[in-house]
């Protein structure tokens, strides 16, 4: 035992009480963090023996588990061989917490997901979270024991949360933006890319005063806003960020007070995503303001609503389609104890009516 020594975290006034208390049981790795103060992450990597954990720790967390029955060599065999048949998508919100996940984006790569999990024989548990409500979001759904891998559907804010759950944590797979030397595996487009045809498409049709609507907190649109701004400096033109966000209460909204404000100080429009696009076609519409003829307009995403619209939008693809079926691949072979590289799809721009 170890004694009556005080655990990390806990008052020294509460020690009598812990001391007299029943023992909770430990059963999970999350169990064992929560024990010794630390997260189900480095729990996880101090088992292994991974050298990213320092010796103190690593040992101190190894004594726990011996002491509540935990069999080292079990443990991690345990997690690397666990079969539930169930693969975990979690959707972070950190950026934006009233995003939903009802969102055209999210629905359309949860359907390819859930399709080709079960092609394969799993299930889907699928779970959204606020980070900054629930700090170990990632590491106790990686520890939970209820999943056998992990695919997360954008970084949102969480690219470093996300790094380190890579650094101890091998079936897992991200979509989103790859940035070089990277840890994670990620799935994704070249937004910097998608970013420069749809600003390259605009200035060629003769725009100079190019906004964006997006938030650039978000590292798929900070990314898509680089690529633009650097094209439109290099041609003599400028973009402007509009905030925009994608919870489906402000959206629209904002986009509405944009167009209201600014709506004639620019003479073309780059939408970080269709939704905003046609939330920005619809508001120009209302003000009498001719698309393409005074604003040119390009989305992103090339959803289903994108051919849809009057007069049709002009929008960045993204392969979806191509990146769920990518993503559930890459996870199955890190299930299988391989290392794979991450995957940049590129983009390509759909010429319709708006620009």
């Amino acid at each position: 035992m170890l004694g009556t020594a005080v655990a990390p975290g806990l008052r020294p006034d509460m020690a009598a009480d812990e001391e007299n208390a029943p023992a909770a049981p430990v059963r999970t790795i999350t169990d064992l963090a929560r024990l010794a103060g630390v997260s189900a992450g480095t729990v996880s990597r101090a088992l292994a023996g991974n050298s990213l954990v320092n010796d103190q720790t690593r040992e101190r967390i190894q004594a726990l588990a011996r002491e509540h029955g935990f069999r080292l060599n079990q443990m991690a065999s345990r997690l690397r061989r666990q079969k539930t048949g169930v693969i975990g998508v979690v959707i972070p919100l950190g950026h934006d917490r009233r995003q939903q996940i009802s969102d055209t984006f999210f629905m359309t790569l949860l359907g390819f997901l859930a399709d080709e999990l079960t092609e394969k024989g799993y299930d889907l548990m699928l779970r959204r979270v606020i980070p900054d409500r629930d700090k170990d979001w990632l590491d106790r759904f990686i520890g939970s024991g209820m999943v056998d891998g992990v695919l997360v559907i954008g970084q949102s804010d969480q690219f470093e949360r996300i790094e380190e759950a890579a650094d101890g944590y091998l079936p897992m797979v991200v979509w989103g933006n790859h940035q070089e030397g990277q840890r994670h595996c990620v799935v994704g487009t070249d937004n910097r890319l998608g970013g420069k045809l749809a600003a390259e498409r605009l200035i060629a049709g003769g725009a100079r005063r190019i906004a964006f609507l997006g938030d650039t907190a978000a590292i798929e649109f900070a990314a898509r806003h680089a690529g633009a701004a650097e094209v439109a400096a290099r041609l003599g033109a400028t973009v402007e960020v509009l905030p925009t966000h994608l919870a489906p209460d402000s959206s629209a909204a904002e986009v509405a007070d944009h167009v209201a404000v600014r709506g004639q100080d620019f003479d073309a429009i780059f939408a970080a995503s269709d939704a905003i696009a046609v939330y920005a076609l619809r508001e120009l519409g209302k003000r009498g303001i001719r698309v393409p003829d005074q604003v040119r307009l390009i989305g992103f995403d090339d959803l289903p609503i994108a051919a849809q619209t009057v007069p049709a939008l002009t929008t960045i693809r993204q392969d979806i389609l191509g990146g769920a079926k990518a993503m559930v691949d890459l996870l199955l072979r890190r299930l299988a104890g391989e290392e794979t590289e991450s995957l940049v799809l590129p983009p390509r721009l759909i010429l319709r009516d708006t620009a």
